[in-house]
């Protein structure tokens, strides 16, 4: 039996919306999170241009709950922790990619839509363990994450 999956948003019209998720990536929730969050508002060019930049580590992504131990970055304003998550940039430019084909699918403008709703959420955890000396293991574990991603057409 399949898992059944719904977005955490409800009431979106569908003639001016689209969206698309992607299940089970196998990023860290915390870097998902904070780029979501980077995104939130943000044109759909310019955030594509934004995940661009940071996976080529020429901007940095703030980090504002996950900041413990993050170094501070230059190029960021009102905020100074920062890192660049390429690998998980790279997933979730992949899933914005996907809400845009969706998009024009539907016959919205890309260069009009507007991310209102990224949200990252903890999916489960792959568990393993790594056989160590005298009969002992260690765990290493791999986190999944579900990003979700919802457009608006929202002219000029």
């Amino acid at each position: 039996m399949s898992p059944t999956w719904r977005y955490s948003v409800k009431d979106l019209d569908p003639d001016k919306t689209a969206k698309a998720a992607g299940r089970d990536l196998r990023i860290s929730p915390k870097h998902a999170r904070e780029i979501c969050k980077a995104i939130r508002g943000m044109k759909m060019p310019k955030a594509k241009e934004y995940l661009q930049q940071v996976i080529g580590k020429r901007r940095s992504v703030p980090f504002r709950r996950h900041h413990g131990g993050v170094g501070h970055r230059s190029d960021l304003t009102g905020f100074y922790a920062g890192r660049y998550p390429v690998k998980a940039a790279r997933h979730i430019l992949r899933v914005l990619e996907q809400v845009e084909a969706n998009a024009e699918y539907k016959g919205l403008s890309p260069e009009d839509l507007k991310i209102i709703h990224a949200a990252a959420q903890r999916g489960m955890r792959i568990r393993r363990y790594i056989p160590r000396a005298f009969g002992r293991s260690s765990p290493r574990f791999q986190e999944l994450t579900h990003v979700e991603i919802i457009v608006q057409e929202v002219p000029g």
